[in-house]
């Protein structure tokens, strides 16, 4: 049995000999302008199943080799990417949203990995995360074998029923409802909105140490970046992920990991409107800061220069005249990488000035 390489190991030796020692000699370079491609330009080819299959049938030995194969015949670096995350999805189940899971988790870590590389060597963290994806799945295979399946199209809600159909799913904490209606999502609902009622979600309960957020965020990166023609088994394994749990359902007891999320929602109906308007203060955020490594889990005072609660305080005396100020998207580390939001779609993504007021209150 071939020994995992650690993704350090991997790298390193990489660097040290430009990929030969690893039998990846003459690979050609991943001009920056192809990794960071918009979103709209990016249309992969609906043939992309055999390059899927080909990750998930190789023997994990043979793997790397034959995908460097593909590379020199002209295999773009956002097709491998394509076809990992649809193998990672498809192959491991998100249940719990960690472990074996982070075969999945990593692939948009892997894309930033390679991002920050030079052309040369921009292929070799898409190529670790490859290798890496044989462990889990075999481990999935071994255990439950688990593997995602078709859908029965008489189960998907019409699109004018697609978004109540999810939020009902999710609040009943039943996925028989709700990843139906997440494909649902995918096939009629755009990015930007499908993204606002998955945040709502991925920040409700801390189960999963916060891996469920994590995944939301990776996923719709992910997406954004080799389009959302390939949304709906990435967003059926979200929907999966996000309603986990043990035991009995949360809808129906009072669980430890869901009290965070109640309160919070509470206190969404007490947020001031304006609340992401004003003026950088580092006082408030010094004060905002003390209260958080100080406050007890039930305060229900919030400090007094952060005031997104009350109509007084001095994060609303220094609101500016005139036009609200809009947090810039440029470099946000919530926006799918490498591209900048349209206008109409920069509040929905995270980090825009109206985008999911409870995954902010939860960070």
């Amino acid at each position: 049995m071939i020994r995992p390489i650690p993704r350090r190991e991997f790298l390193r030796t990489a660097a040290l000999t430009g990929g030969a020692a690893l039998g990846l000699p003459a690979l050609p370079p991943v001009p920056a302008q192809e990794a960071r491609l918009a979103p709209e330009a990016v249309r992969l080819d609906p043939e992309i199943e055999p390059l899927v299959r080909l990750i998930e049938d190789t023997p994990r030995e043979k793997l790397v080799e034959e995908v460097a194969a593909r590379i020199r015949r002209g295999l773009s670096y956002r097709e491998i990417l394509a076809a990992l995350l649809l193998a990672a999805v498809r192959n491991v189940q998100p249940r719990p949203v960690g472990f074996k899971f982070h075969a999945v988790l990593v692939v948009h870590s892997a894309h930033l990995a390679a991002l920050s590389a030079p052309d040369e060597d921009r292929w070799l963290p898409l190529l670790w995360a490859v290798d890496h994806f044989k462990g889990p799945q075999a481990e999935e295979r071994r255990k439950t074998g688990w593997r995602m399946g078709p859908l029965d199209s008489s189960r998907v809600p019409p699109a004018s029923r697609a978004e109540r159909e999810f939020a009902e799913g999710m609040e009943s904490w039943d996925p028989d409802r709700a990843e139906p209606a997440a494909a649902a999502l995918a096939r009629s609902s755009g990015a930007g909105a499908a993204f606002e009622l998955f945040a709502r979600y991925a920040a409700r309960d801390f189960r999963d140490i916060g891996h469920k957020a994590i995944y939301v965020a990776g996923a719709f990166r992910a997406l954004g970046v080799i389009g959302w023609a390939h949304a709906e088994p990435v967003l059926r394994s979200l929907s999966q992920a996000l309603l986990y749990h043990s035991g009995e359902s949360p809808a129906r007891t009072d669980q430890a990991p869901d009290r965070s999320g109640r309160r919070k929602r509470e206190a969404l109906g007490r947020m001031r409107p304006d609340w992401a308007e004003g003026k950088p203060d580092p006082a408030a955020a010094r004060e905002l800061l003390s209260t958080f490594r100080t406050g007890g889990k039930e305060s229900p005072t919030p400090p007094r220069r952060a005031s997104f609660f009350r109509p007084s305080g001095r994060a609303a005396r220094r609101r500016p005249r005139g036009r609200p100020s809009r947090p810039s998207t440029a470099g946000s580390p919530s926006a799918p990488s490498g591209t900048r939001p349209s206008p109409s779609a920069r509040s929905s993504w995270p980090g825009g000035p109206t985008s999911s007021r409870s995954t902010r209150l939860r960070r």
